[in-house]
């Protein structure tokens, strides 16, 4: 029994000590710092309280059934908790809605990278023609026949009438206020000092995310995620093949976005950062998403293919899925049923102890008529 215990003790020393070895060759885990805000947006709160207004305002899209909300819920770890994005009303989206949680960290937004800020993020998702569908002119006249809103973005920004450019700048400022909370993340407070934080089986599946799993190679940092690009394989969403309407937008999607028609013509599955940079090295790849917040974020890739935490490590373990543009990190990791359950452990104490939710807020009413111009007495 008692070289039974030594043996036991010898190798957990050894995981934890190639473990802090492999961990150095990376930025390490660590709790998230504030989010930096952008000198050219300044924040102030009316601006968060205007932009979590238009975060939730259905009249900013194209046929007033699109709001930011509609995707990003609260209760389902601002997502929507489908495997793939409902899409504006006659589409089908092609991609899992990503949460928002802590989108206030990443210098590349979407999966394939496509815009560089919150700034830059809001006009996509609202403007764009599977998600909001909204005429930007359309949207900001009317904000104007809203008295409410005419005055709020005086107050905020001192303009005569409501702008959308002003409108994606409030929206970015409370997209910077869903961020995860340090003190109420275990794994924060145990990087803080507090070693009760975790317990035996999430320590254990830090030395494995730090070592044997390796998972520390592409998600490092605060964020648990050094926001590069990789093809993983993972299984292509059977509604590319079987649905009618589904096809119709991806394919659209293709064209849109500029590639070869040989490509469009044949378009099967979504090719990622290819449809930014063109390069056929990088067909496949998306962007690392953050590790945080993933007891509340189910289900999980770009395509939402893989269901539960277990599942995810189920498919890192085999090295992932077949993909031209592999790289030589992914491979079988060969984790025994404990060493699955421990690493899992690990995942969820990146996560609060409770969800980040916001109560609804209240929005301005209906339209009112422009007062009559005053002409000019000669």
């Amino acid at each position: 029994m008692k070289n039974t215990i030594q043996t036991t003790l010898v190798a957990s020393a050894m995981l934890l000590a190639f473990s802090a070895i492999a961990a150095d060759k990376y930025p390490k885990l660590g709790p998230l710092p504030p989010p930096s805000i952008p000198t050219d947006n300044p924040n102030s709160p009316e601006k968060v309280a205007l932009g979590k207004k238009l975060f939730w305002e259905s009249r900013l899209s194209g046929d007033g059934s699109m709001p930011c909300v509609s995707c990003h819920l609260p209760s389902l770890g601002w997502g929507d908790g489908g495997q793939i994005s409902r899409g504006y009303p006659g589409t089908k989206h092609w991609r899992n809605s990503q949460t928002v949680l802590n989108s206030a960290y990443y210098n590349k937004l979407f999966w394939e990278g496509s815009v560089t800020s919150l700034e830059g993020q809001a006009p996509s998702a609202a403007e764009g023609g599977v998600a909001g569908n909204g005429d930007p002119s359309v949207m900001e006249m009317r904000m104007r026949f809203i008295p409410e809103y005419v005055a709020e973005f005086k107050k905020v920004f001192g303009s005569e009438w409501p702008r959308m450019n002003d409108a994606y700048r409030a929206m970015a400022a409370y997209q910077r206020t869903i961020v995860s909370d340090a003190a109420k993340v275990p794994f924060d407070r145990y990087a803080k000092g507090d070693k009760k934080a975790l317990n035996d089986s999430q320590k254990r599946g830090m030395a494995l995310y730090n070592g044997k799993a390796n998972c520390i190679a592409c998600h490092n940092g605060p964020l648990a995620s050094d926001q590069k690009f990789y093809a993983t394989g993972v299984p292509d969403h059977p509604q590319y093949k079987e649905d009618p309407i589904s096809q119709v937008t991806h394919r659209w999607q293709y064209y849109q976005k500029g590639v070869p028609e040989a490509m469009y013509r044949n378009a099967a599955d979504d090719v990622g950062l290819f449809f930014i940079t063109k390069n056929p090295k990088d067909i496949g790849k998306f962007r690392v998403p953050s590790l945080r917040e993933l007891k509340y974020t189910a289900p999980f890739m770009h395509n939402g293919m893989l269901a539960t935490l277990a599942d995810v490590v189920d498919f890192y373990d085999r090295g992932g899925g077949p993909a031209q543009n592999k790289p030589p990190v992914l491979k079988s990791l060969k984790l025994g049923a404990q060493e699955k359950k421990d690493l899992v452990a690990f995942l969820e104490a990146l996560s609060m102890d409770e969800p980040l939710l916001h109560d609804d807020p209240k929005l301005p009413g209906d339209y009112q008529p422009l007062p009559p111009p005053v002409m000019a007495v000669k």
